[in-house]
């Protein structure tokens, strides 16, 4: 158990830190309205639009969540020379983001994906997205934009959510930079990509992620899980492997295995949870604290979040109760 004390020691320095976050750069769009006939040109329901609101999504959801927290951060990744990119760039100004990293690339679209939604209910979703690799040009100016703030950054997060920007050159250039400067760098990968992120700090597979890479449906037993993650950790060069396992909480495997339990009360919408917790586990390790502790927090925030609706933030005052009322309860 974390003591109080030290919860709060940990949370009172993030805003003394700051992270990159490399990766997807999205922009979510939710168009709200209502439904009261159907359309005269084909058996499609007519949506009056009341309120659009704009949300970050893919790895801008990593720097909305370091935001929420008080910790500080870059942004690097790729936007289209389009209005959505604008919209984008408004989009971080308003929470006063720090966009220097961000490259404009005018042969791709900015990520968008609209969501219409009426009477509570999602009717349709459409994505402009291109999700080939960017080319090496675009891929070199995001790794010297990179290169060129290194010394302002405590640590980095990779968020790939494979939309073409963390490359292979990207993702070792990356860490390549950041070992060089003593950075820590956490990942939280997509399974095809696992070999890119080689000499990484620590990653954060969820179970379907670590089932898809080692190419099985399912883990045997306990033992079986604990066997192949070590392997894993082993083979690919990371410190800490972090697995999350949903309702079984989570595994922390560094030169040992620690079992995390649950701490969610009720599980409304896993949308961004993983999000959340890189973004609170990498900001406590910048902070100072260990593996363990780190991962306890991050537990914590994600525990937090899945009891919302829709991809949502959490606060150091909402961890705070929070573990204080369930956590220390249940981590012995």
């Amino acid at each position: 158990m974390i003591l109080e004390s030290r919860l709060n020691d940990i949370l009172d320095k993030f805003d003394k830190v700051k992270i990159a976050v490399v990766g997807d750069m999205m922009l979510d769009e939710y168009l709200m309205g209502n439904v009261s006939r159907i359309s005269p040109e084909a058996p499609v329901p007519v949506v009056n639009i009341t309120n659009e609101r704009f949300v970050l999504g893919g790895a801008a959801n990593v720097l909305n969540n370091i935001n929420s927290l008080r910790g500080n951060t870059i942004s690097y990744g790729v936007i289209g020379n389009d209005t959505n990119g604008e919209k984008f760039v408004n989009e971080l100004k308003a929470r006063e983001i720090d966009f220097s990293g961000i490259v404009v690339d005018n042969a791709r679209p900015t990520i968008i994906k609209s969501r219409v939604l009426a009477q509570g209910q999602q009717l349709l979703r459409l994505d402009w997205e291109n999700d080939s690799l960017i080319s090496l040009d675009i891929q070199k100016k995001l790794v010297e934009k990179f290169k060129s703030q290194i010394d302002f950054i405590d640590a980095v997060i990779l968020s790939d959510y494979n939309k073409g920007v963390i490359t292979e050159y990207v993702a070792k250039e990356i860490i390549r930079i950041s070992k060089e400067n003593n950075k820590k760098i956490v990942v939280d990968p997509k399974p095809q990509n696992f070999k890119n992120y080689i000499g990484a700090t620590a990653i954060t597979p969820n179970r379907k992620e670590a089932l898809d890479y080692l190419g099985i449906s399912k883990f045997r037993d306990e033992q079986d899980l604990v066997d192949r993650m070590t392997q894993v950790k082993k083979d690919l060069g990371f410190e800490c492997l972090l697995l999350t396992r949903s309702e079984e909480g989570l595994s922390i495997f560094t030169d040992k295995h620690e079992r995390v339990p649950t701490v969610a009360q009720e599980v409304y919408d896993v949308t961004g949870a993983g999000d959340t917790f890189i973004s609170t586990f990498t900001l406590a390790l910048a902070a100072g604290a260990n593996w363990s502790e780190a991962a306890k927090i991050g537990n914590t925030a994600s525990g937090i979040v899945v009891s919302k609706i829709g991809t949502a933030v959490t606060t150091k005052e909402e961890i705070i109760k929070f573990y204080n009322e369930i956590m220390s309860k249940i981590d012995k």
